[in-house]
């Protein structure tokens, strides 16, 4: 979906949306449950979900990790993209398989992004790469105090 555009999602899109945000069921084949619940197939349900993710009407679906817990390491991150440049680094920066996701910001510092390693000392390897690839300055701002908010968004 282009930038501005407004999604028109269909009523049983909105029904995924509500119904997997939290409680999504651990098990053997959690999208036939949740397909299920919502008097559809599995193959329908996958498909719908691959369709809004494609579309931009889902810019991610997946588990949130405590990757610390498990001995690596996460970072928000940012550099100041020349604007004639800005689809050309995000592009680079987003090919990385360490950046998690990247967002505009109308700041100096106009791209963000969240790096996750699996290891702590990955964290120094990645920013070393992103910045020869793309010539800049990476900007990290690693954390200091974590929060949790859990948000659900009524589709």
């Amino acid at each position: 979906m282009s930038r501005g555009r407004v999604a028109h999602l269909e009523d049983t899109d909105r029904a995924i949306i509500n119904a997997v945000q939290g409680d999504f069921p651990l098990s053997e084949r959690p999208y036939l449950e949740v397909a299920t619940r919502l008097g559809l197939t599995e193959d329908d349900l996958l498909k719908r979900l691959e369709r809004m993710l494609a579309e931009k009407v889902l810019t991610r679906f997946g588990p949130m990790f405590q990757v610390e817990r498990m001995g690596g390491a996460f970072v928000l991150a940012a550099v100041a993209a020349p604007e004639e440049r800005y689809d050309l680094v995000a592009e680079q920066i987003n090919a990385f398989p360490e950046v998690a996701h990247n967002y505009r910001r109308e700041h100096a510092l106009n791209m963000w992004f969240v790096l996750a390693t699996e290891a702590r000392e990955g964290i120094a390897d990645a920013i070393a790469r992103i910045e020869a690839a793309t010539g800049l300055p990476v900007f990290a701002f690693p954390k200091e105090r974590e929060y949790f908010v859990e948000m659900k968004l009524a589709a």
